[in-house]
């Protein structure tokens, strides 16, 4: 038994993890708690297996102590699987939001969770959930939308999900949602924007006992997110007496190593760099205090104390892209996918068919999405579009092309498939280094402790991230990239090449059938010349045989859109991916096209289904609305109860109207059913100098099926 085994047992038993921690950390060394502080792992070796596959090829060790068994952590990323070997590809974050159905997102979180810890994982930053403030965002399809209660009820479900296996990190905090710009844009958001909007989310997983956070790169009303005390200290502490620790985002993570520490940020990840470099000097003349250091292991450690049941076992490595779990990426990318249009031809009757006409290059590749750190790079035999269609239409032709219009014309039904890919939207992982701050945060390469000790290892370093070689983050395409450009989209257009493609194949069949593959909102200005079209986002490594699924009606398209749907991008909020300077206010999305009176193409919530749903009433019972709805229709199906509010009158700024609320539920072709959806009031709440108001005025409800059509009650 170490020293930690010891005070494990105490606190399972029932003792304070605060003091249980502070004894453990009255027994280190200096040298101990200075190494408690940062990743266990030198800068440059480490930044060399960083760039060379090591991400996805194992775990990345902080916060060990040997000598008194404190096993710290081991961390590999997740948002959409284990990125460590051959795991489970999920759908994206943004499909799964789409899916409002927090049940199957903790689901999906302890699939992954013991993937990840069958890997030798004990903690990921697998829970991604910025908010959307515009779709050009290029890491998208790592949150779960616009809504700041939605998004909320989704992390907390998969955060519930991941910590049944390993202990999560949500991130990144705060206001982290321009891609291109992140090592750069200070972000300015006043008292309500900050905690009605983009705060809100962050601690409704807070409360639910995440036990990280990650900081973010980008700075936050003048104050680098890293070392942001109003953020780490007086916010997520103090106002919100959340006990867990704090990690910086990957090397570029904190400017001031010192002032960090002083902060509120634990540990500076993932390698022995800047802190490594700077603290003991910056204790000895007396700039950093001891108390200071010791206040941030301690955190730490009783963190790791109060999940000490983590390192007990772990799953066998069977489990990892087990058909248990290749089974709930199938369901996961049905119920994500969004039937945006349809006018009655699907789903297909298999048996009428004869031939199906499939075109587009993103049919035939696997398209999984973001190729940065939630990449999943050695997804197992990833189903395509093209593959799973053919693999359930036995004895029909299914042909296709990358670009050909002409092999639809005589076929019964044209299925095109459009979109982007990983060159097009996503971890940004390019620009101009002289625009960079990497150089100026990184220890010297013959750095005794951090530095290569060999100098020819250097050199080879150098040569290979120089000439885009293996492991280099130069270009790379769609089916074999680990790290690809990625960055903020220039447009919410397809590109013309899809547009025509689009034009091209109607123009020789009537009943065309429109896949989109891509992050988040699409504009699209086609809808209505196409039979139908789906949203299949970035769909997992089951998203074929889903599609095929969904198409041949054997599942219900169960999504609806996570964001509105804009006729043309001028109507939203600005966004600029260059941007030095941003503010953030209280409105953006359908909230913002509400308030400026301009119609969505498409609304928050909407997405058709393969029957018809009709709302007969709705009443307010307590905290829940309580709504009778029908299933009108020929055959079983889901929808989406979704419940929202307003103030009318109030004495403040307001978004028109909130999500307060939501529900799934599936209902028999002919039943009725009442369905009780709880309502978060306090969602209304406004922050006024440091409190949070609760405006003595009526609220008026509304409950639909989608934020356009919600009908008071």
């Amino acid at each position: 038994m170490t020293a930690f085994d010891d005070a494990a047992g105490r606190v399972a038993e029932g003792a304070d993890p605060r003091a249980e921690a502070a004894a453990l950390v009255a027994a280190m060394t200096l040298e101990e708690k200075l190494g408690c502080l940062d990743g266990d792992i030198p800068f440059w070796p480490g930044l060399a297996d960083l760039s060379s596959g090591g991400y996805h090829s194992h775990t990345w060790p902080a916060a060990h102590v040997e000598r008194l068994g404190i096993p710290g952590i081991d961390f590999a990323d997740g948002p959409r699987g284990c990125v460590i070997g051959p795991a489970t590809c999920f759908p994206v974050s943004m499909a799964r939001g789409a899916s409002f159905d927090p049940e199957l997102e903790q689901r999906i979180g302890q699939a992954i969770g013991t993937e990840l810890r069958a890997s030798g994982a004990t903690f990921t930053g697998a829970v991604c959930m910025n908010l959307l403030r515009h779709p050009a965002w290029g890491r998208a399809q790592e949150t779960y939308g616009e809504d700041p209660y939605q998004v909320g009820e989704m992390a907390a479900a998969f955060t519930r999900g991941l910590q049944d296996h390993v202990m999560a990190c949500m991130k990144h905090f705060a206001v982290n949602s321009m891609e291109n710009a992140r090592f750069k844009v200070d972000v300015s958001a006043d008292e309500r924007a900050l905690h009605e909007v983009y705060l809100a989310h962050f601690k409704r997983v807070a409360d639910q006992g995440v036990a990280s956070v990650m900081s973010s790169y980008n700075s936050l009303n003048g104050h680098w997110c890293g070392q942001n005390h109003a953020l780490l200290t007086e916010t997520l502490r103090g106002d919100w007496g959340w006990d867990g620790f704090v990690i910086t985002d990957f090397i570029a993570g904190l400017r001031d190593p010192v002032a960090s520490v002083q902060a509120g940020c634990n540990l500076e990840m993932p390698l022995r760099q800047q802190r490594a470099a700077a603290l003991g000097d910056a204790v000895a003349s007396g700039e950093l205090d001891v108390a200071d250091v010791e206040a941030r292991v301690v955190e730490t450690t009783a963190t790791l104390l109060r999940f000490a049941w983590v390192y007990d076992s772990a799953p066998d490595r069977s489990v990892i892209g087990s058909a248990e779990h290749r089974a709930l990426a199938r369901e996961a990318a049905s119920e994500s996918m969004v039937l945006l249009s349809n006018d009655g031809i699907l789903p297909l009757d298999a048996d009428s068919l004869s031939t199906v006409a499939v075109v587009g290059p993103l049919a035939a590749v696997p398209n999984l999405g973001d190729a940065g750190s939630s990449n999943v790079p050695e997804t197992p035999d990833p189903v395509t579009l093209l593959a799973g269609l053919a693999a359930a239409l036995d004895g029909v032709a299914v042909v296709h092309s990358d670009r050909d219009a002409s092999i639809t014309a005589d076929a019964d039904v044209a299925v095109v498939v459009v979109g982007y890919t990983n060159q097009d939207e996503g971890e940004f992982m390019g620009g101009d280094p002289e625009d960079s701050p990497f150089m100026k945060l990184v220890p010297p390469m013959d750095h005794p402790e951090l530095g290569f000790t060999d100098p020819d290892e250097a050199e080879s370093y150098m040569n290979r991230m120089a000439g885009g070689g293996e492991g280099s983050m130069g270009d790379a395409g769609v089916e074999d990239s680990v790290w690809a450009m990625g960055g903020d989209r220039d447009s919410l257009r397809l590109s013309p090449a899809d547009e025509e493609l689009i034009g091209a194949v109607r123009a020789v069949n009537e009943n065309v059938v429109v896949a989109v593959m891509a992050g988040s909102a699409v504009v699209l200005p086609w809808l209505t010349d196409v039979s139908a079209a789906l949203m299949v986002w970035y769909p997992g490594v089951e998203g074929g045989a889903a599609f095929a699924d969904v198409l041949l009606g054997r599942a219900e398209p169960g999504g609806r859109l996570p964001f509105a749907v804009p006729h043309d991008e001028a109507d939203l909020v600005d966004f600029d991916k260059d941007a030095t300077e941003f503010t953030y206010g209280l409105l953006h999305g359908q909230w913002h096209l509400d308030a400026n009176g301009v119609a969505s193409h498409l609304p928050f919530g909407h997405g058709l289904s393969y029957t018809e749903f009709a709302l007969v009433e709705a009443r307010v019972d307590g905290d829940h609305a309580v709504a009778s709805v029908a299933n009108t229709g020929s055959r079983a199906g889901s929808t989406v109860v979704q419940v929202y509010g307003s103030v009318p009158g109030s004495a403040y700024e307001r978004a028109p109207k909130r999500l307060l609320g939501f529900a799934k539920v599936l209902l028999e072709a002919g039943s009725t059913a009442e369905v009780a959806v709880p309502i978060s009031w306090p969602v209304l709440d406004v922050r006024v100098n440091g409190a949070w108001v609760t405006e003595d005025r009526p609220v008026q409800l509304s409950v639909g099926f989608d934020a356009a059509s919600a009908r008071p009650i």
